[in-house]
């Protein structure tokens, strides 16, 4: 296997072989992280026996460059090996995890049903006793990374990181563990759909949008004027349902937050409250599936924060 593929795709970086070296027990940390960055993955130094970066970034510090690789592990040498997921490593993960609470196998197996999980190109064992289903990236659409912790699933797309072997964490009984290969995938491997998987978990709460509100494709300034006469009791869900209105006719985030976020302080909501209850409307929206400029999807129709 050649340390410097030609190729820039996760298949070319992310190989069968290398996952083997990973998880075989005969490479030290160092030795693993360069042996990442010889096949183009960033990576950035974590606590030893933990989870925290070392750098004062995070994920943000990781880097493919040799020397700078080098450096950190000769500074730290027992330090764990942190990935960051998304475009940036060509990896998404999904994170099963195993709590006193609750365990998310329950969820896993649901979306291993309905076909959502089955692409997966290795698993490994986590130590705590969960697992992480590791799938090759394609494409250059994002995939932010999400929690759900009463669901006790999480995704580690763009935004998040995971901690990879030969790292060793030590546990809430003071034991240290490191992380075990299940199986490497003999099918052909393909991506995970984040935002569907997020969907099967945590389907959205049905709701109608209130009867008043201005029809799709009503100008910013009729939504502004809405929302600015909501009563109290009703601010709030009338500026989610006027910035729903906004993503779908294409608007951007900064035009919405701009026109509503003002009419939204005159209704008497605070600047923090509105800025989030518009950020919740992009997330849920896009979420939900592509915008529609004539109108809300259906799903946007029957949602509820």
């Amino acid at each position: 296997m050649s340390h410097t593929p030609s190729e820039s795709g996760p298949q070319a970086r992310w190989t069968p072989q290398l996952v083997h070296e990973l998880t075989s027990g005969a490479l030290a940390t160092p030795a693993a992280a360069n042996q990442l960055v010889q096949h183009r993955i960033p990576v950035f130094p974590c606590v030893p026996g933990e989870k925290r970066p070392l750098t004062a970034h995070g994920f943000q510090d990781a880097t493919s460059d040799r020397a700078t690789v080098a450096s950190w592990w000769s500074r730290w040498p027992n330090a764990n090996i942190g990935i960051p997921t998304g475009s940036a490593s060509g990896i998404d993960v999904v994170d099963v995890d195993v709590h006193a609470a609750g365990t998310g196998f329950q969820g896993f197996d649901r979306a291993r049903r309905a076909h959502l999980v089955t692409g997966w190109a290795w698993m490994l064992r986590t130590p705590s006793g969960g697992l992480h289903a590791y799938f090759l990236r394609s494409g250059e659409g994002e995939q932010r990374s999400w929690q759900l912790p009463g669901k006790h699933v999480d995704f580690r797309g763009d935004g998040g990181y995971v901690i990879a072997p030969p790292s060793r964490v030590i546990g809430r009984d003071g034991v240290e563990r490191g992380y075990k290969l299940i199986a490497v995938a003999s099918h052909q491997p393909s991506p995970v759909n984040g935002n569907a998987l997020r969907n099967l978990l945590d389907p959205p709460r049905q709701s109608r949008p209130p009867k008043d509100l201005p029809a799709a494709g009503s100008r910013p300034e009729k939504l502004a004027h809405w929302v600015a006469s909501r009563p109290e009791g009703a601010r709030n869900g009338g500026l989610f349902w006027a910035a729903c209105r906004m993503v779908e006719a294409g608007h951007p985030f900064d035009t919405t937050a701009a026109v509503l976020g003002n009419a939204a302080m005159r209704a008497g909501l605070l600047d923090h409250e509105s800025s989030a209850t518009i950020r919740s409307a992009y997330r849920i929206t896009t979420r939900l599936g592509p915008v529609n400029s004539t109108g809300p999807t259906r799903a946007v129709e029957a949602v509820r924060l």
